[in-house]
């Protein structure tokens, strides 16, 4: 590997190290762990979970109706509207914001999105 190579990976890692200082990046762990604690959260994030696994069978199938639908969205609704999920989801949400923002910093002096279209081929 040369020189180079391993200055822009330690780079990456430090990059990596600062971003895991951040608040954006504390408030999104502190959230995950408390949802993660959060015995009702998990069992409706599991019952979801089985409306949607099963609502997507029945759609591979044709078999699926508004009725099935709606169930799902209704579960996901009350699973968002937990007051230990919402505050995941904010925190996750700010986060993403924050690594989106260093995306468009590293992106800008190669003039591609390096996040989204430095891996592809094809792209328009």
């Amino acid at each position: 590997m040369s020189v180079e190579q391993v200055s822009i990976e330690d780079l990456g890692r430090e990059l990596g190290e600062r971003i895991a200082e951040t608040a954006e990046y504390e408030r999104f762990e502190e959230a995950r762990a408390a949802v993660q604690r959060d015995e009702e959260v998990q069992e409706r994030i599991d019952e979801f979970e089985q409306l949607r696994a099963e609502f997507m069978q029945a759609r591979q199938t044709g078999q699926a109706t508004n009725d099935e639908l709606q169930r799902v969205q209704e579960a996901q609704d009350e699973l968002h509207s937990m007051p230990v999920m919402s505050e995941y989801l904010d925190a996750q949400d700010e986060l993403e914001d924050t690594l989106e923002a260093v995306n468009e910093a590293i992106s800008e002096p190669l003039a591609v999105d390096f996040g989204g279209e430095a891996g592809g081929c094809c792209q328009d």
